[in-house]
């Protein structure tokens, strides 16, 4: 089994070790070195060690580097829905309905090798809830052994079972990002509609931090939960993990406003300007069926990634186009300055949301 990665990244050449964000980049030359095999060079062993403090055998190349291949694609990463079904019922998801249904493992394991053929690095596997798939061990390890560096998005409910430990030591993943809603049972519990839910996850996180994983914690800050932030907080620190805060719940994907009533008003901050993304051009996201889009929110088109690799063509096109539409802010003065993407403006605007939650007018009329 390899011990590190080679491969193209949006223009450069990087190597990488599965499990660690920590990476080498190279100059062209010296990935062009590791493609023709041979013995390890010594700069990659020195490189190794000081990067990562390992020490690579003497043994060749092949043995030691999975060296991947250059993509016309060029899409770097990509987010992956592997199942939208969830054992909570958290009512400020943004995916609404959440039915469980999907491809099977082979359509799963079809779907993984076109992502590599795309050119993806980093993989993100979410849902709904991964963990829960059937097939979440053996795509975690066949996106791995493919030479994916894997991110598992997940609420953090069987991470102290025996056979999700194996998968995620097997298939070690850079990053275990779990969500974290509340920080009592009866908090926990309510918000999660799932009785026992704290319990579960509170030995999870344990379970995970003691086998060594890379667990980093995402605090939801709603109106139920805002008065146990501190908490949440502490919580984080006891672990010793790394935590962000997620204060701003959105529209469901297909507009649907319930999520919004979740918001706590004294967390609701609109961002800086939006300076734009590469969603759909060095990055796109697969759903359960495995039609891809530009992202999580812009699904307005989407196209048959089970088709093969080449439907990922239009995509950039698509991207663009949905960038560029102005729906209902048409004649907006405050256009150059908005703080939220056009795709998700229009979920705001289908939910019939306040101004205030997404646009600077609303902010003004706030304050007024």
């Amino acid at each position: 089994m390899y011990q590190l990665i080679a491969a193209p990244f949006l223009g450069k050449f990087v190597v990488l070790k599965p499990g660690r964000l920590e990476g080498i980049t190279l100059p062209e030359w010296r990935f062009r070195e590791l493609e023709r095999g041979g013995a390890v060079p010594a700069w990659l062993v020195d490189a190794a060690d000081r990067r990562w403090g390992i020490s690579l055998p003497d043994r060749p190349i092949g043995e030691l580097v999975l060296v991947r291949r250059p993509s016309v694609f060029g899409h770097g990463r990509a987010s992956w829905e592997i199942n939208k079904g969830c054992d909570f019922g958290c009512d400020h998801c943004f995916l609404g309905d959440r039915p469980f249904a999907g491809l099977d493992e082979s359509g799963k394991q079809a779907l993984l090798r076109t992502m590599r053929d795309a050119g993806v690095l980093w993989l993100q596997m979410t849902g709904g809830e991964p963990l829960i798939d059937r097939d979440f061990a053996s795509s975690a390890q066949l996106a791995h052994d493919l030479g994916m560096m894997i991110e598992v998005q997940t609420n953090g409910s069987r991470l102290a079972r025996p056979e999700i430990l194996s998968a995620l030591a097997s298939a070690r993943p850079y990053r275990v990002a779990v969500s974290l809603y509340g920080a009592t049972p009866e908090t926990y519990d309510a918000f999660t509609h799932s009785r026992g839910a704290y319990k579960r996850v509170t030995a999870g996180l344990r379970a995970a931090v003691d086998a060594g994983l890379p667990v980093r914690l995402t605090l939801i800050i709603t109106a139920q939960t805002a008065p146990e932030q501190a908490q949440m907080r502490d919580m984080a620190d006891a672990l010793g993990v790394p935590y962000t805060e997620y204060t701003h719940m959105s529209p469901t994907i297909y507009g649907g406003g319930a999520p919004l009533k979740s918001q706590s008003p004294a967390h609701l901050k609109l961002p800086g300007r939006f300076e734009g993304c590469n969603a759909g051009h060095t990055f796109f996201h697969v759903d359960p069926h495995g039609k891809a889009s530009i992202c999580k929110v812009g699904r307005d088109e989407q196209i048959d990634l089970t088709q093969g690799v080449h439907a990922l063509s239009r995509l950039g096109e698509i991207a663009d186009g949905l960038m560029l539409r102005t729906g209902g802010c048409s004649g907006c003065q405050l256009s150059e300055s908005c703080s939220v993407c056009r795709p998700l403006a229009k979920r705001y605007q289908e939910a019939k949301a306040p101004l205030k939650n997404y646009c600077q007018h609303g902010q003004k009329e706030s304050a007024a």
